[in-house]
C-alpha cells in the first residue's frame, strides 16, 4: 500500500484519489445567515486587525504567530470556545484509505472545532478545519491538505465547512456529500479591508451556530 501525506498533495491529487468535484460560484448569503456585529464585536476585530499588521510591517509571520495572533481571538470572538463546541490541536486525522487505488493519506490538522458528544468517536468528528499558513504564501495553498482532512467527515454527515488561511487572506470551502462528493470554495476575505473583515466574522459565528446547533 501506498502512504502519501496529505501536506504534499496537489489539489489535482485530492480531485483524483478522493473523487471530489468543484462546484462554481458559491455564495455565503445562499448558505448562511450573516447577522450584524455589535458595537463591542466590531472593536474587537478592528484590535485583532491592528495587532497583526504591527507584525506584517516588521516582516514575515511565522504560522505560529498566524494562530496566535489572529486564528484563537477570531475564534472565541465568534463562540467557538462556549458549550457544546471544543477546540483541539495538532491531532493526527484518521487515515484515509483508498482501496480502488490500493492508497492511504496521513496528516495532522492545525486547529479543529468538534461538537461535544458523550462518544469519543463522535468526539473526533471535524466541523471547522484552519490550516493555518504562512503569512507569505497565498492561503488556497493549504486547499488540498484542508479537503483530504475533511474528506473523511463526510462518511458521518452531510456536509462539513473549512477554512484555509494565511492570517490576511481566508478562504471558506463548504464540502458536500453526494455522488460524487462535491465542495465549493466561497468568495476569499480579508484581515485587512474593512468590510471583508466584518463579513469574516459574520461568517464565523454563522458557522458556530450551525454546528453547535
Amino acid at each position: 500500500m501506498v502512504t502519501l501525506q496529505a501536506k504534499n498533495l496537489t489539489l489535482e491529487d485530492v480531485q483524483n484519489l478522493l473523487g471530489l468535484q468543484e462546484e462554481v460560484d458559491g455564495s455565503f448569503t445562499n448558505l448562511l445567515d450573516l447577522k450584524p456585529l455589535t458595537e463591542f464585536e466590531q472593536q474587537e476585530l478592528t484590535q485583532i486587525r491592528d495587532d497583526f499588521r504591527h507584525y506584517i510591517a516588521s516582516g514575515k509571520v511565522s504560522e505560529g504567530q498566524v494562530k496566535f495572533l489572529v486564528i484563537a481571538p477570531l475564534m472565541r470572538l465568534a463562540g467557538f470556545y462556549k458549550a457544546p463546541l471544543e477546540i483541539t490541536l495538532e491531532e493526527d486525522i484518521a487515515a484515509i484509505e483508498i482501496v480502488d487505488e490500493d492508497t492511504k493519506i496521513n496528516g495532522r490538522l492545525d486547529i479543529l472545532a468538534v461538537k461535544k458528544t458523550l462518544s469519543k468517536t463522535e468526539a473526533a468528528f471535524w466541523i471547522l478545519v484552519v490550516e493555518a499558513k504562512n503569512s507569505e504564501i497565498s492561503a488556497l495553498a493549504g486547499l488540498p491538505q484542508l479537503l483530504a482532512y475533511a474528506y473523511k467527515s463526510l462518511e458521518y454527515q452531510p456536509n462539513i465547512w473549512g477554512l484555509t488561511t494565511n492570517g490576511v487572506t481566508y478562504q471558506f470551502v463548504h464540502i458536500r456529500q453526494g455522488n460524487p462528493p462535491t465542495y465549493q470554495l466561497l468568495p476569499d476575505l480579508s484581515l485587512i479591508n474593512s468590510e471583508r473583515l466584518v463579513q469574516l466574522l459574520q461568517v464565523l459565528k454563522s458557522i458556530r451556530d450551525l454546528v453547535a446547533a
